[in-house]
């Protein structure tokens, strides 16, 4: 679909903690290509995680009504959840050649109405993709902590605005990793991410 086509969505009417979730995921783990006249959305997942996939199958439907996302197996382990749409590079207009972490990664102005709006679905998207929660031993004291790694300097900064939005310390402690290690902050993060299922 031409781009110039874009205009005459009405993203407003998507729903917010849905599209916010599948928009990290998307971030960190989807991509779109083109099959013939249609676009397949693909977001690959760790098969280990049934929670995750299930969570993304749902976002996905939620966004396009009537259809249903379809859960395909990998020989790697892993699972790609998928829908064919022509309107996947209007939704996610992020879309283009090449890995995101050598092109600009920047919301537009809707997609930003979006996750102010659903924050802690889009920061649950995107830990969901390229982030994980670890128990550290901190001197024999059980120590919950949160990474999201990703090469792209504006999607680490998207999460890093997110976090600030929603009052969450954050440090960068080394060049790709964003981390989250202060008990309330991590209890924070607890409250809507948790363990991955």
């Amino acid at each position: 679909m031409p781009r110039s086509t874009c205009r005459y969505h009405d993203y407003s009417v998507l729903p917010s903690d849905a599209y916010s979730y599948l928009l990290g995921l998307y971030l960190g783990d989807g991509y779109i290509n083109r099959s013939r006249y249609l676009f397949r959305l693909r977001v690959t997942l760790d098969k280990k995680y049934p929670g995750i996939i299930e969570g993304c199958r749902d976002a996905i439907d939620k966004i396009m009504l009537g259809q249903h996302a379809t859960v395909f197996p990998r020989v790697t382990g892993c699972v790609d959840v998928s829908l064919y749409s022509k309107h996947w590079p209007c939704i996610f207009p992020q879309h283009g050649p090449g890995p995101k972490h050598l092109r600009p990664i920047v919301l537009e102005p809707w997609q930003q109405a979006h996750v102010d709006a659903a924050t802690e679905e889009f920061v649950r998207g995107l830990i969901h993709s390229d982030g994980c929660r670890v128990v550290a031993n901190d001197r024999g004291v059980a120590s919950i902590r949160y990474h999201f790694t990703n090469h792209s300097t504006d999607i680490r900064n998207l999460f890093c605005a997110a976090l600030d939005r929603l009052g969450i310390p954050w440090t960068q402690n080394s060049r790709y990793v964003i981390a989250v290690y202060r008990k309330a902050a991590t209890a924070r993060l607890d409250q809507f991410i948790g363990p991955k299922t």
